[in-house]
């Protein structure tokens, strides 16, 4: 039985005899006549003691027992004698399943989170990365919660596609050609000859695939794998990560910031609720301001702002920029920092932004140099949320595609959507690992992930 189970048994006044308990030991400790053990199923951030009487059959093979090992123990649960517990576990049975060496990597220390990437099939059985990844698992269930109640249809889209739909490059190549590619006559690879019969690669958003389904279903959700080839060592960036989008058919910008503020909210209430033992431990020993961070989400009106103004407010302000900035220029995560950290104290929603520094399916203004784009900043991370009213006018669709320089050829399906049926529809993305970060107040994306892709580093 997981000791969460038991802790809510215990609540209803359920005799519990007979406890069959099974997880791996923190701790062991010896006394003249018991062993105390300290065992944890992983089910929440407790342990369980477990006390050993010398009497037990086979108790001179506890003497054995190491950290890292893992054992079944059947017992009562009783009112523990001494402190540290309100509750421990009398033995009356105890086997012992497989012993770890003396050499296991993780002993009753702390471990620094860099020497904890190098055992990453390891460090879930640590305090803060059990919690990390239990918080996970909740935020994912509580994000099926909030498209469900909202009537949103669940769809999976592509994780191999032909298309580029931030038209960075930045995107792996998947290909089954052996490394002496066959070359056509222009000196170039020849797809062609390639498994698809053109060039492929992992997607690094689902959005052009939802749209599509919003065109059809009204309002859906995709939530899965996206995959980016930038060569960037910093602490926001892996080349794996998850992403949520949402796309809503008759649904304009302000519809779109609506539903992400709402979002957002939502999974900062729900995890305060449903994981508050486990969020303690990062309120007490990571980020002392995190319990006081997701309390002004949830209590603030997210303030609007359009992006001239976003620019006029950092380029008036005193501070020191590491990057400089211009009407022009896309906002880097210390800009957005400054804005919702110092000058107003709270989440901001951006919009309006230039559409030189935008993709091309967003929405042209009537202004002919901004689109309908929107960025949800907040306190300590920054862009939690990029969207946009999608561009249904297919003249005006045609038009930035040729500005952006892509092939109406590899996008003739995405096109066509504007001649059948098109609707006004917005979405937007939220990037999982980041909102994992607000959560926890873990400032490094590769803490918030099982096992981190980051350049050369493809091990677990």
């Amino acid at each position: 039985m997981k000791r969460k189970k038991i802790l809510a048994l215990l609540k209803t006044g359920t005799p519990l005899e007979n406890l069959l308990i099974k997880g791996w030991v923190r701790t062991r400790r010896d006394s003249k006549n018991f062993s105390f053990i300290e065992v944890n199923d992983g089910s929440c951030l407790k342990n369980m003691q477990i006390v050993v009487d010398e009497s037990l059959p086979d108790y001179s093979d506890l003497k054995n027992l190491t950290t890292g090992s893992a054992v079944a123990v059947w017992g009562s649960l009783v009112p523990s004698q001494g402190g540290g517990q309100k509750w421990e576990v009398q033995a009356t049975k105890m086997e012992i399943i497989s012993l770890a060496p003396e050499t296991f990597p993780l002993q009753k220390k702390r471990h620094s989170d860099e020497y904890l990437r190098t055992i990453a099939h390891l460090r879930p059985r640590t305090n803060k990365y059990g919690a990390i990844f239990r918080i996970r698992s909740e935020l994912s269930w509580a994000i099926h919660q909030f498209f469900r109640d909202r009537g949103f249809r669940y769809i999976h889209t592509p994780v191999i596609t032909g298309s580029d739909c931030e038209g960075a490059g930045e995107l792996f190549r998947v290909t089954t050609l052996n490394p002496s590619m066959p070359i056509a006559s222009n000196e170039k690879i020849d797809f062609s000859k390639d498994f698809f019969g053109k060039e492929s690669n992992l997607t690094v958003s689902g959005q052009l695939s939802a749209e599509m389904f919003a065109l059809s279903l009204g309002d859906v959700y995709t939530f899965g794998p996206t995959f980016r080839a930038e060569n960037s060592n910093t602490s926001r960036h892996v080349a794996e990560f998850w992403m949520i989008e949402p796309e809503m058919a008759f649904c304009d910008l302000v519809g779109n910031m609506d539903l992400g503020e709402a979002f957002i909210k939502h999974l900062v209430g729900f995890i305060i609720e449903n994981c508050s033992e486990d969020i303690d431990l990062f309120a007490r020993f990571v980020d002392k301001t995190l319990m006081k961070t997701l309390e002004n989400i949830i209590s603030s009106e997210f303030l609007r702002i359009p992006y001239k103004e976003a620019i006029d407010i950092l380029l008036g302000s005193k501070e020191s920029f590491e990057y400089a900035l211009a009407y022009g220029s896309d906002l880097q995560s210390e800009h957005e920092r400054y804005l919702t950290e110092k000058h107003f104290k709270k989440p901001i929603i951006v919009y309006d932004y230039p559409k030189t520094i935008k993709p091309f399916y967003m929405r042209l203004n009537d202004d002919d140099e901004t689109v309908g784009a929107m960025d949800i900043l907040v306190p300590r991370i920054g862009e939690l949320i990029g969207g946009s009213q999608r561009e249904e006018r297919l003249d005006v669709l045609e038009k930035r595609m040729a500005e952006s320089g892509l092939s109406k050829e590899n996008y003739w399906w995405y096109i066509d959507s504007r001649r059948y049926g098109t609707v006004p529809h917005s979405g937007f993305g939220l990037g999982f690992e980041r909102m994992l970060m607000l959560v926890t107040g873990v400032s490094n994306i590769r803490d918030v992930i099982p096992f981190p892709r980051t350049p050369g580093n493809i091990d677990f």
